[in-house]
């Protein structure tokens, strides 16, 4: 049986629960009904009953309901002025109010399904140059949470998963996401897959990731399209599918579990390095103007690699040379610093621009 795939948006800022608000008005209504009750059973001497003369009790309600809701069969009618009176100046408004509450729980109903398509509407004319998350499991979250902590936007998101749960707190988080077999072009088309920038695949097997690497590929041929396979025979069928990087995760926690298990501290060092947000941080960022002609050495950043003209060199490539203007440098450096900021965007202070960097100093200065 296949799972009908619908586009879930995340909740409004300050939503109220709607079985919340529901009883609210069912309270309000039930509490005017009462107290219009109790003030015409007060005055029950000036109404009259077309059965037996008097008004009691069950009168005076059955008297308020009728009127409230403007059934009116006119068995029972005031008499007197100050009756009728009381009905002008406080019961008609009464009314007025009892009316406007069933109306308005009537309309806030029938609209709701309305003003959930106007949203999904606006949603889909904003969606464009996106991440697209198919597998929202420990994977598919951890992806997440590293790019909401590296300033990606929410709305930028879209998760796709077939699990109801999984949904449900990606709603939560604040994120719009697709039920749905990822394996279908009618899902991934109602996640945007055709006008995404980049998808992320991380679903449970790799037979699914391979249909869904080539399904993707087949509705956007320029997305970067990352994913995670559990075997690394797979590896070349993802990228034979289009696939631009593939990461193996039973291979990449097996070796990370032999480091640790041959040296502690490596072990230490390397969930460091794979935790956001604590220690050190993996980021890639742009070379500065102060930078450029510098040794990758002479930085104040560990320089790892360097992405070049679309090239990327490791740190110990002689083609690197000295920096030049556009390089952008992949380091490690401490968690306080925004990963992925771009520095030549942070402007620096007096005191950071007037301060002397080793590597202008000449050789042998004091």
């Amino acid at each position: 049986m296949q799972t009908k795939s619908a586009v879930h948006l995340p909740a409004p800022a300050e939503v109220v629960d709607p079985l919340r608000q529901f009883l609210t008005r069912v309270a309000l209504a039930f509490g005017i009904l009462l107290a219009t009750a109790f003030i015409v059973w007060l005055d029950r001497d000036g109404y009259t009953d077309n059965t037996d003369g008097s008004v009691n009790l069950l009168d005076a309600l059955y008297y308020t309901t009728v009127t409230l809701s403007t059934t009116g069969y006119g068995d029972i009618a005031p008499v007197t002025d100050s009756a009728r009176l009381l009905n002008v100046i406080l019961i008609t408004p009464m009314r007025v109010m009892f009316l406007i509450i069933l109306i308005g729980t009537t309309l806030e109903t029938l609209t709701a399904r309305s003003r959930e398509q106007v949203r999904l509407n606006r949603w889909r004319k904003k969606l464009r140059d996106h991440t697209v998350v198919i597998g929202y499991g420990v994977k598919g979250r951890s992806a997440v949470a590293t790019m909401l902590a590296n300033e990606v936007s929410p709305d930028s998101l879209v998760v796709v998963d077939p699990d109801p749960a999984a949904i449900a707190e990606a709603n939560e988080t604040g994120l719009v996401a697709v039920m749905g077999d990822a394996t279908r072009t009618e899902v991934l088309r109602r996640a945007g897959v055709p006008t995404a920038s980049r998808v992320i695949i991380t679903t449970a097997r790799d037979d699914a990731t391979v249909l869904a690497t080539l399904t993707c590929r087949q509705l956007n041929k320029d997305a970067n399209i990352v994913v995670a396979v559990r075997e690394a025979d797979n590896v070349a069928l993802v990228r034979q599918g289009g696939a631009n990087e593939v990461v193996t995760s039973s291979d990449a926690v097996g070796r990370i579990l032999g480091l640790a298990t041959v040296s502690p501290a490596l072990g230490h060092v390397l969930e460091d390095l794979t935790t956001s947000g604590t220690g050190l941080e993996v980021a890639e960022r742009m070379v500065t103007p102060r930078e450029e002609g510098k040794q990758p050495k002479l930085l104040s950043d560990l320089v790892v690699a360097i992405v070049r003209d679309g090239v990327e060199l490791p740190f110990h490539s002689p083609a690197i040379g000295h920096l030049v203007r556009g390089d952008r440098l992949i380091v490690v450096r401490a968690s306080e610093e925004l990963p992925w900021a771009r520095r030549e965007d942070i402007h620096q202070t007096p005191v950071e621009d007037e301060a002397e960097d080793p590597a202008d100093r000449p050789p042998g200065g004091v």
